[in-house]
């Protein structure tokens, strides 16, 4: 785990030479085929964004199962970043109720096993590859409580829905409390002039499943006229349905 440490600072320190930089980007290149080999036949998901840090007994433990229990009723396969934690529980709860899981984890230096409630998951070396199959795969994104790298992948698919670099998607915050903060200071930003009105449309604060739903239902499943439309395996590419 050293070693994949010590080559992404090697890469981010400047620049290498040609030979190094020609392979990082092979590595790059294989790890997303692998990605999308993996995850193809997921089907529509929701992604959830969540600490790897609250377990089970916590009480957001339990509020993330529940949520992600309801989303996966209405047929979207559950993804996470594959750990422990809150992301565990939003895959427990697709497991569940019969619902479909999958995660994208990361490798570390303190090792980041996947958990026990996938049904496929791939393992990444770098955070941006991995960002990429969380949001590549999903028509919302859900934001549980969490630290650093839960408000990363917030920020990354609002500047990503902002800028039009994919649809315009729901993105829902649950826990009003623990986000208490960061709304304000998303707000702070609307008055200083650094996102716009509009922007702040791009999101949705609450603590009710029901409103969560409904904004699925119509943004999601209408507005994309999402229909379960299994893809066939090429047997040429050695793939196998799930």
């Amino acid at each position: 785990m050293k070693e994949t440490s010590q080559s992404e600072i090697n890469f981010l320190s400047g620049p290498q030479s040609r030979w190094k930089d020609f392979k990082f980007t092979v590595e790059t290149f294989f790890q997303m085929i692998r990605g999308f080999r993996a995850l193809h036949f997921a089907g529509p998901c929701i992604t959830f964004f969540g600490s790897a840090r609250f377990s089970e007994g916590h009480e957001y433990y339990a509020q993330t199962r529940s949520i992600a229990a309801e989303f996966a009723k209405l047929g979207f396969t559950i993804m996470t970043g594959g750990g422990p934690g809150l992301m565990e529980a939003a895959n427990r709860g697709a497991k569940d109720v019969g619902g479909r899981s999958v995660g994208c984890n990361i490798k570390l230096e303190r090792e980041q096993v996947p958990n026990e409630y996938l049904d496929r998951w791939v393992n990444m070396k770098h955070f941006f590859i991995r960002k990429v199959l969380l949001v590549k795969y999903s028509y919302a994104f859900i934001v549980m409580p969490g630290g650093f790298g839960t408000m990363d992948e917030y920020f990354e698919a609002l500047t990503l829905i902002q800028t039009r670099k994919i649809k315009d998607f729901p993105v829902i915050i649950f826990c009003r409390e623990f986000h208490k903060e960061l709304i304000e200071h998303i707000e702070l930003m609307y008055t200083q002039g650094a996102i716009s009105d509009e922007d702040r449309r791009l999101y949705l604060v609450t603590d009710s499943i029901e409103e969560a739903i409904e904004l699925i239902k119509e943004r999601c499943i209408n507005q994309y006229k999402l229909v379960s439309k299994p893809l066939s395996p090429l047997r040429l590419l050695f793939e196998r349905k799930w």
